[in-house]
């Protein structure tokens, strides 16, 4: 019982670390491209108060896929409205990456220097769950990172076409997961990505 309450802490601890340094990624991303509007409203910190979405959260600890508040961003803002939108919209997954890289090389390093299980444990569920994070959010579905840059890549006309009707793409998204789809898609892609880390 101790053991799995343990558990469930290690997780909560890794999933608000993970949303917080990827939403502060966005912010960060879009305040060095001139928009200071995450700034302004003070999501620019790691407090993961200022970040979390129960919901959202909750996904994460139990599924290993989830989503936080998003941060605000004004395009107005950008000079080349796509190039930035991209960045912005790429730098959360890739911050995720970053972690995901930096506590899986940490677990195996723990783990041959024979330091506490715990220690060691909350390294791969940090590796575990930030893959997981990065791979759900590069999906090309609103409202993931991964529409943002699929959308910012698209001619002027289609970006518009893709933005007006990406309300029923949120419905596609639904309807995948619930049939087990999106497992199917991106678990592989998460057991490849996470072998290759700890390899």
């Amino acid at each position: 019982m101790l053991d799995r309450l343990l558990y469930y802490f290690l997780m909560i601890i890794s999933a608000l670390l993970s949303v917080s340094i990827h939403e502060c990624a966005h912010g960060y991303t879009a305040l060095a491209f001139g928009d200071p509007t995450a700034k302004i409203e003070g999501r620019l910190t790691l407090n993961p108060l200022k970040h979390i979405d129960i919901l959202g959260l909750i996904m994460l600890i139990l599924l290993k896929i989830g989503y936080a508040k998003p941060v605000p961003i004004n395009p107005f803002f950008f000079e080349d409205r796509k190039k930035a939108m991209f960045a912005v919209s790429a730098a959360g997954p890739l911050s995720n990456l970053i972690i995901a890289v930096v506590s899986g090389r940490l677990a195996l390093l723990f783990a041959s220097l024979s330091w506490n299980s715990y220690v060691v444990l909350f390294f791969v569920l940090l590796c575990q769950l930030n893959v997981g994070y990065a791979v759900f959010n590069l999906l090309p579905f609103p409202p993931l990172d991964g529409s943002k840059m699929f959308a910012s890549l698209l001619p002027a006309k289609w970006e518009m076409w893709f933005y007006k009707y990406q309300k029923y793409l949120y419905v596609l998204v639904l309807i995948m997961y619930f049939a087990g789809v999106l497992d199917k898609i991106i678990n592989p892609v998460i057991r490849v990505i996470y072998s290759v880390i700890i390899s």
